[in-house]
């Protein structure tokens, strides 16, 4: 996928019409990116779950910023766990 459909995907997520987060939004992705990264994955963005974990993980970044959350939801965790164990695993 594409900078730009990822992004696409974001909006849609976070219920975002307007383009004037874009700029904003594209820097969590890229954030999310290397915090992904960071976990040990490496990444294939023409594998949809792939890019559905970047989604979720920039929305998150996004929520996260306006509440007072105390940790990353189980559901990303999850996500995220369940790729590095995916891919580790078939080494």
């Amino acid at each position: 996928m594409t900078n730009g459909e990822i992004l696409g995907m974001v909006k849609a997520n976070l219920s975002i019409a307007s383009g004037t987060w874009n700029t904003y939004l594209e820097n969590l992705i890229a954030v999310s990116r290397k915090e992904i990264a960071r976990e040990g994955i490496t990444l294939d963005e023409d594998d949809i779950s792939d890019c559905n974990l970047i989604v979720m993980y920039a929305s998150y970044l996004y929520r996260k910023r306006a509440e007072d959350t105390a940790g990353m939801p189980r559901m990303l965790r999850y996500a995220l766990n369940n790729r590095l164990i995916a891919e580790k695993g078939a080494t």
